[in-house]
């Protein structure tokens, strides 16, 4: 850290867990270039933070405007520390529900941006020996349910380059810390929400689901700010976990189905042995 603090690039500030995170970086006195797609939706983050926040529009599907954010930054503030994750949306709907379109649009965000923003930050960080990247993702990163396959797919897929990248880049001083909220209070089941056409012939499978997100806001148990000053935390750590799970939910949901792929891994494990070259 140097004598003014951690510089942060943040993606996804106008709401949620971005907001906060870069409520909560101010806080404690660093510094924050604060992105988004409207950058007028920040004015409040600058008047907060003054001198130490600059704000960039940033659309992280679009490769320019990845480049120039990464660039503004570095510009106006010298470094980058903290690299965080966060653009993105909920979506609902069966598989067979899907709009392939759709499905990659929601790819594009959470998936191939957060990487393409990973990638133009990568060789600071290397440079300077040192940073972090927070991936926010979910529980849904490690578990689904019907209705959310494509939400989920896309965390994790994230989840799955952020491990592989947390060993690459190790050796450079480098952190990675993926974050797993349950449900917060973020504005996730409002308009943040894509829903699929309706196949009836789903209703019984997929349809609490649906009516899951559709009352969900503002009934969410988990709070963003003490998401926010837990993420700080973890990233204080002398000894950082790859993954942070955040809400009680998301706890209980990862711990049963962490033990229900072992107890699968066991029933079947003299079958699976079994089909090596004799």
């Amino acid at each position: 850290m140097t004598e003014t603090g951690r510089v942060w690039l943040i993606t996804g500030c106008s709401a949620g867990f971005g907001r906060e995170l870069a409520l909560a970086a101010l806080a404690a006195g660093d510094r924050v270039m604060a992105t988004a797609r409207q950058p007028d939706r920040l004015v409040d983050l600058v008047a907060t933070g003054g001198e130490r926040v600059r704000t960039a529009r940033l659309d992280v599907t679009d490769e320019d405007q990845v480049a120039a954010a990464v660039a503004r930054t570095l510009a106006e503030f010298g470094r980058v520390d903290v690299v965080v994750n966060n653009a993105g949306h909920g979506s609902v709907g069966a598989v067979e529900e899907l709009d392939l379109a759709d499905l990659r649009a929601l790819m594009d965000v959470m998936f191939f941006g957060a990487v393409a923003v990973t990638k133009a930050v990568l060789p600071h960080l290397r440079a300077q020996r040192g940073g972090a990247i927070v991936q926010v993702s979910s529980m849904g990163g490690q578990v689904t349910m019907p209705g959310f396959g494509a939400y989920c797919a896309a965390k994790f897929a994230l989840e799955g380059i952020s491990e592989a990248l947390a060993a690459e880049v190790a050796p450079f001083g480098i952190r990675v810390l993926i974050v797993e909220p349950g449900a917060f209070r973020t504005e996730f089941g409002g308009a943040r929400m894509h829903r699929s056409r309706v196949i009836e012939a789903y209703a019984a499978s997929t349809g609490p689901t649906r009516a899951a997100v559709d009352g969900m806001d503002g009934a969410q148990p988990g709070d963003p700010r003490k998401a926010a000053h837990a993420i700080l935390a973890a990233l204080d750590s002398p000894e950082p976990p790859l993954r942070l799970a955040l809400g009680n939910d998301a706890v209980d949901s990862i711990a049963a189905h962490h033990e229900l792929v072992r107890a699968d891994l066991a029933r079947w494990e003299k079958l699976s042995r079994a089909t090596d070259l004799e």
